[in-house]
């Protein structure tokens, strides 16, 4: 296997990129001296919202909005993993078949390898390797799993939550679940019934839960022709400026992310295969008390 160059991957050479993101998934040796070199500023956008609220069709027309401007774009779209295999089910490739003729966009997916905030383990390495290239944006498309997908915002510096006009009856349920975690709302299909309706209910809970110099914005977008989308890339923009200069929340982001690796790093030597076994050895008939099996891996 080629030696990613990191000149090559500051440079923006797409098969380098690609080839540094393999060896920080499979950790191959190197990988981590590799990611020792990062330090970068990109805004990482999460996209993330409920099944059909067209996350894809968003992200596609985005990028091409992005790309006309001259922005280079990284996309990570992060797929449900097979049963079989756990490989990515590669469906983002059918949906943003358009970006792929973009030479100034790039595209990867990866698999969310049955994880429950419905993203992949190594994506904050994932990331922190694009940082190393000439991208104006990186941009997380998640799986699209519900409330339990609140993980994106302890990675994305801006977290857009898309949903549509029916999810109005939801609203108490969303409330307490994902849509805390938004920094910008987006009602997708808003030439659907009751969309005004339900952006006036966002725009309620967005001013109940207000803080300094934010008020989370909600916009109204049909991706499919691209409406919204220019007032969309604005307030990215104008999120990212504001919350790059609250050193606070950056703090905070950066320790989520510190406790991540952290947290895979100590559980690297440990598989389900090796518990298994332990357990056998551990056990004493029918006598197993889950807690005192699992203290020894405390010590």
């Amino acid at each position: 296997m080629l030696i990613p160059e990191l000149n090559e991957i500051t440079n923006g050479n797409q098969l380098h990129i690609a080839r540094a993101i393999s060896w920080v998934e499979n950790h191959t040796d190197g990988y981590w001296e590799l990611l020792k070199s990062t330090i970068g500023n990109t805004p990482v956008i999460g996209i993330t919202g409920p099944p059909g609220a067209g996350k894809s069709t968003l992200v596609n027309s985005l990028v091409q909005s992005m790309s006309k401007a001259g922005k280079q774009v990284a996309i990570l779209a992060v797929d449900p993993s097979s049963p079989f295999n756990l490989g990515s089910l590669l469906g983002d490739r059918l949906r943003m078949q358009n970006l792929y003729m973009l030479p100034n966009v790039y595209i990867r997916s990866l698999s969310s390898r049955g994880s429950l905030g419905g993203l992949t383990t190594s994506i904050i390495e994932v990331v922190e390797v694009l940082k190393l290239a000439p991208f104006d944006y990186i941009i997380i498309e998640t799986v699209g799993v519900g409330q339990s997908e609140i993980e994106i915002a302890g990675i994305a510096d801006t977290t857009v939550v898309v949903s549509v006009p029916e999810s109005g009856d939801e609203i108490q349920t969303l409330k307490s679940g994902i849509m805390e975690i938004a920094d910008i709302f987006v009602v997708n299909k808003a030439d659907r019934e009751g969309a005004a309706t339900f952006a006036s209910h966002l725009k309620k809970l967005a001013h109940e839960r207000a803080v300094k110099n934010w008020e989370t914005p909600v916009i109204l977008t049909q991706a499919i022709n691209n409406t919204g989308l220019d007032e969309l890339i604005e307030r990215i923009d104008s999120h990212f400026l504001i919350s790059s200069k609250n050193a606070q929340k950056r703090i905070k982001l950066l320790a989520e992310k510190a406790f991540k690796l952290i947290q895979s790093q100590r559980m690297s030597n440990l598989s389900i295969t090796q518990i298994e076994s332990d357990i056998e050895n551990f056990k004493n008939g029918n006598n197993f008390n889950l807690f005192s099996f699992v203290e020894n891996y405390f010590m």
